[in-house]
């Protein structure tokens, strides 16, 4: 009886229907609800996956460094410096959680030189996280 009661005046239905209406909105603007965890007050985990280790790469062809940056407060900014070579990075400004870089060095006339490859992350928050270094030697 209540719900044919509320249909013949028409006014408790409507305002049920606008009331699913914008609670369907809603949830459209969220995949999910996330409890996140409480700043750590620790900066980006970076880490460079290949090459693996310091390595030797013959002169000519590029070579490219690739890696990730993680932090449950959100990689702001990756910074990427390199000592030796002729190839230089500016900053990467991402805000997500997990970040990956992909880093063409020049290796061609480059023979006999070490570069040095260094990256780090500050999360939105301003903590720094430790530098991942790798050595590339071209021969």
């Amino acid at each position: 009886m209540f719900g044919a009661r509320e249909t013949r005046s028409g006014r408790g239905l409507g305002a049920r229907v606008a009331f699913l209406a914008v609670g369907l909105a809603a949830c459209a603007e969220r995949d999910r609800i996330v409890f996140r965890e409480p700043p750590d007050g620790v900066g980006p985990v970076t880490v460079i996956d290949r090459p693996g280790q310091d390595t030797s790469v013959a002169a000519g062809p590029g070579f490219v460094v690739t890696g990730y940056s993680r932090d449950q407060d959100g990689v702001d900014t990756l910074y990427f410096e390199t000592q030796g070579g002729v190839s230089s990075f500016p900053p990467l400004i991402d805000g997500s959680d997990s970040v990956r870089f992909g880093l063409p060095l020049t290796t061609l006339d480059q023979s006999g030189q070490t570069i040095t490859v260094r990256v780090f992350g500050v999360d939105r928050l301003g903590n720094r996280g430790d530098t991942a270094i790798r050595r590339v030697t071209v021969q």
